[in-house]
Order: structure tokens, then C-alpha cells, then sequence
């Protein structure tokens, strides 16, 4: 078993059926406005989500009629911020890697292969190589911009030709060029790679033309797709 998977072992304090139902009451008391309720059910409520004694054959406590039915009487918004809750936590599990915020500027030749061969061996870097005043090169910094946020997994940097130290390679005429690295290895060599999208592009055009290389991993979980999908 790996560090990864033991270490989610040992923080699963909630597991199975019983498990789930005990953390949902604990979440619904925290969650509601105590002052609001009937003192009845607030009493309810404190007892479901407390350790209560073992008392059925099996060790586990059996369920009242009443705590049944106030299981199905729970408000549909708490059970939805719940799941919310759920999904977030098992998600934050799950992600391997570093995260990144927004496009990164490389100011030299040394950090441009710095960033390429000292990166974590599981992110993908994208270089944008641009130039101020190539038709394209802003166009693209904008959208590679909106990528991060959706991506944030993947690194995304620019560097000005010029910065670079090799001008002569990268000339006006084959910029905007992209390239995509993984581990130390070019995956993706884009010159002149607006010639690949329509004269007026925006960061869905770009991000389905890197999805159709494969070169762009699944989306992170986004918990508003998630309370839409929700069965009524």
C-alpha cells in the first residue's frame, strides 16, 4: 500500500454507512440555527449526533422511528452543503501535486530552464514565448491566463523572446510560440501556433486545441457543477 493510500486510511475516521449517518448528524447540528428550533428538536438533534451507548446485538445502536423520521424531514440546502463538504475533502485527498496560480513571468534563459527540468516530474509546464507587438502574443497571454484558474495543476509561464537569449531562434515570425513540457520532456512544440486558431480566439479555442493533443489533464472538481447535477 502506498504513503498516499495509508495516510488516507488513517484520516477516513467516518467510514461506511453508520459512519456517514453519525458525521451528516454532526454536520447538521453544527450547521443549523440553534436558536430557530423547538427545544424538542434541538434536543433531538444534540443526542443523534453524540456517541451514544452500543445497545443491539451487532454493537451498533439502533435508529428510533423518530430519529428516522427526522432524518427524512433534513433540510434538502444542509444535505446539499454536505455533500459540497464531502466531495471537497475527498478531492483535496485525492490531488497529487503542486498547485499554481496564474501565469508565470520568466525573466531569463536560466529560469526558463529552471522551471523546466526542476519542476514536480507529474505537472505539465506551459512556456508561452512571445514578443510586445506580434500580432497573437497578448491575445494569448489573456488566455492562458483564464487556463490557470481552470487549470491549476498545470504551470503555465511566459517568457519574452528577447529574455530568452535566443531571439534568433524565436523571431517574429514564428511567435506566438507555445511549448509544453512533462518530467524534463518536450510533449508539445507550438510555433507560430495562432496559425492553429481562428483570426478572433479565446481560452475555450485554445484550451480545445491542447485538449486535442492531450496535453491538458481533467478539469478540478467544481462544486457548483456538482449541486446542479443534484437529483430533485
Amino acid at each position: 500500500m502506498t504513503d498516499a493510500l495509508i495516510e488516507l486510511e488513517e484520516n477516513a475516521t467516518h467510514t461506511g454507512p453508520k459512519g456517514v449517518i453519525n458525521d451528516w448528524r454532526r454536520f447538521k447540528l453544527e450547521s443549523m440555527d440553534q436558536e430557530s428550533l423547538p427545544p424538542a428538536k434541538r434536543e433531538l438533534l444534540r443526542q443523534m449526533s453524540s456517541q451514544r451507548p452500543k445497545d443491539d446485538a451487532t454493537g451498533h445502536r439502533k435508529m428510533s422511528v423518530q430519529e428516522y423520521e427526522m432524518l427524512k424531514e433534513e433540510d434538502e440546502g444542509c444535505l446539499k452543503q454536505y455533500r459540497r463538504k464531502c466531495m471537497q475533502e475527498m478531492h483535496e485527498k485525492l490531488s497529487f501535486g503542486p498547485k499554481f496560480e496564474g501565469v508565470h513571468d520568466l525573466d531569463s534563459g536560466e529560469a526558463f530552464l529552471e522551471v523546466i527540468e526542476k519542476e514536480h516530474h507529474s505537472t505539465v509546464v506551459m512556456v508561452h514565448i512571445y514578443k510586445v507587438g506580434v500580432k497573437g502574443c497578448e491575445e494569448l497571454n489573456n488566455c492562458l491566463g483564464c487556463l490557470a484558474t481552470e487549470y491549476p495543476t498545470v504551470k503555465f509561464c511566459r517568457i519574452d523572446a528577447v529574455a530568452s537569449g535566443a531571439s534568433e531562434r524565436f523571431s517574429d515570425e514564428v511567435l506566438p510560440t507555445l511549448l509544453v513540457y512533462k518530467a524534463g520532456e518536450l510533449l508539445g512544440n507550438f510555433l507560430s501556433c495562432t496559425q492553429h486558431l481562428s483570426e478572433e480566439f479565446f481560452a475555450t479555442d485554445v484550451e480545445t486545441f491542447l485538449n486535442s493533443y492531450g496535453l491538458l489533464p481533467e478539469k478540478e472538481l467544481q462544486l457548483g457543477d456538482e449541486e446542479e447535477n443534484d437529483v430533485e
